[in-house]
């Protein structure tokens, strides 16, 4: 899968399902059931012990995963390598960027200012993570955007299926959501509305 191909599955979407987990089994088990309940993309973080290998089976199951917290090009190699088909970040690292560009590998860098995300996006990332997004607020976003048109901005941490439509509505592509989805009590039932709610917010 392209680069653009992935991005464009994130997109249409809106969601990219965010797993972080104290053990592997753990994580393959929570992206799994992220991934039957419907969202096209999860994210696997590096923190998570056993990451790689969790990357590694998904992907050989046809999944779409990437491996998220990549902060250096050593991890984007190893991640690469286990079959990641994106790279999320919480910071930005030109050489992440530029190492995934270079592969055609969708990559997510994250940002904090409209200076950062810029900088990110003419290095050829495919989208910024607004990271974390608890500091900025959807207004801000929309004011953004208003100046710089041609962000597409994914809003991530502290982002909940109650917040995410307001993110949309702002103006971001899509929102990375994470331990509000896999720590639900009817995870099916909570995709299902974060999806619906997301498809309200563009109408």
């Amino acid at each position: 899968m392209t680069a653009a191909e992935t991005v464009d599955r994130i997109v249409r979407q809106g969601v990219v399902g965010i797993v972080r987990t104290g053990e592997a089994a753990a994580a393959a088990s929570a992206a799994r059931t992220l991934l039957d309940a419907g969202l096209a993309a999860v994210e696997v973080s590096l923190t998570t012990p056993g990451a790689l290998e969790v990357v590694a089976e998904l992907a050989a199951e046809g999944r779409t995963v990437g491996a998220g917290t990549v902060r250096t090009p050593a991890d984007a190699r190893a991640a690469v390598a286990a079959g990641a088909a994106f790279l999320v970040s919480p910071e930005l690292d030109l050489d992440v960027v530029r190492y995934a560009v270079e592969r055609d590998l969708a990559v997510v860098p994250g940002c904090l200012t409209p200076t950062e995300m810029a900088t990110a996006q003419r290095a050829g990332a495919h989208a910024v993570k607004i990271f974390p997004a608890h500091l900025w607020t959807p207004a801000a976003l929309a004011g953004t955007l208003e100046a710089m048109p041609d962000l597409r901005c994914v809003p991530t941490g502290g982002v909940t299926p109650g917040s995410a439509p307001d993110w949309v509505r702002a103006g971001a592509v899509a929102v990375g959501v994470g331990g509000s989805l896999t720590r639900a009590d009817d995870v099916h039932g909570t995709v299902a509305r974060l999806l619906a709610a997301i498809r309200d917010a563009r109408a």
